[in-house]
């Protein structure tokens, strides 16, 4: 199939009778998973004008903001890739020309679609990854099974980030009523609070999920969105080390969907869970945006790249991913959007 154009921007669609797939060709982000009987795509679009990174200018889109996550903001869709960074750049390579979680998120990819697969590529120029994603929906099926492989083209053993930036938002995120169930265990709240004061998590607290301690002294159920007006936060979890396979799933009591991605535990130990309800004041954001981020990957917590290694990982558990030099390494993964009467229906 050939280009479509989707929110204004360049895309390729997969579909097949249940569910149409949608890829950006720039950024190479899994836009939208679309039941196509109820119309409903699970994950995000944000609240503002959706534009190509290549088109942006920070002089000409100051609404985007005017930090390193700006160009990142102008173009985000759904489900995209952090690679090799999960996290915002040092201020040195800020001043490069970096962006919050790394080129594979603005970059150019080529893409094509024949028979059941679509296949997208792109070459990282300054991290020197090259990059390949595979999504196969065959026909009959609610799954699409995912295929990535990236090669370190230099002659350096790497660590590197590695993180599926899985984002959902309304109508399928809802205060109150989405729910969520994963193979999560051990979980950490971030040590820093980034909403300006409007958290409701305490700052580095260890707990089992689902049930995080409060700043008040309550603990709150992750299984379901948060009721609050306005509220954000981030913590990470261990996916079930017992399991050769971790998973997450979401649910909509109203839409009736369920959406589940699993991968292998060994390949995305972590499990990070970003909230955003109403929080953040600055451009873009304006106090609008709701998503629900289930960003599961090599590191438990976006940071700098310096950081990443000083942390080395959590719970004994690494928290980047070695690239050796001159090497591919692949990795599989699969997603599921199917009609449901609860978030346990799928049998995860």
């Amino acid at each position: 199939m050939g280009e479509v154009e989707y929110r204004g921007r360049r895309a390729v669609t997969l579909e097949n009778e249940h569910l149409e797939i949608t890829v950006t060709v720039e950024g190479g982000h899994i836009a939208a998973i679309t039941d196509k009987a109820s119309g409903v795509n699970p994950l995000w679009s944000p609240p503002w004008p959706s534009m190509e990174p290549s088109a942006y200018d920070p002089a000409k889109h100051p609404e985007y903001g005017l930090n390193a996550e700006s160009k990142l903001l102008a173009g985000i869709l759904g489900h995209n890739l952090c690679l090799d960074l999960f996290g915002g750049p040092s201020e040195e390579e800020a001043a490069a020309g970096m962006t919050v979680h790394g080129e594979a998120s603005v970059g150019l990819y080529e893409i094509a679609a024949s028979g059941d697969t679509l296949t997208q590529r792109t070459v990282l120029d300054q991290a020197q990854l090259a990059f390949e994603r595979k999504i196969r929906l065959a026909a009959g099926t609610r799954t699409a099974q995912i295929v990535e492989t990236v090669e370190n083209l230099s002659a350096w053993d790497r660590p590197i980030g590695w993180t599926q930036h899985v984002t959902l938002g309304p109508p399928f995120v809802e205060r109150g009523k989405t729910e969520f169930r994963a193979s999560a265990t051990k979980s950490k709240v971030v040590e820093s609070d980034f909403t300006g004061g409007k958290g409701y998590m305490k700052p580095g607290a260890e707990f089992m999920w689902p049930l995080v301690p409060c700043l008040d002294g309550s603990h709150v159920d992750m299984q379901t969105f948060v009721d609050l007006e306005v509220s954000g936060a981030f913590s990470t979890h261990l996916m079930d080390p017992s399991r050769e396979d971790a998973y997450f799933a979401a649910w909509h009591p109203g839409c009736r969907l369920a959406l589940a991605y699993v991968w292998k535990q060994s390949d995305f130990p972590w499990l990070g869970i970003w909230e955003e309800n109403r929080s953040r004041d600055s451009a873009p954001w304006n106090g609008v945006a709701v998503t629900r981020g289930m960003e599961f990957g090599a590191s438990p917590f976006p940071e700098t790249r310096r950081a990443m290694i000083d942390r080395g990982g959590l719970f004994g558990v690494p928290g980047y991913r070695w690239a050796p030099a001159r090497s591919k390494v692949q990795v599989e993964y699969a997603a599921t959007l199917a009609p449901a009467g609860s978030v346990d229906e799928l049998g995860l």
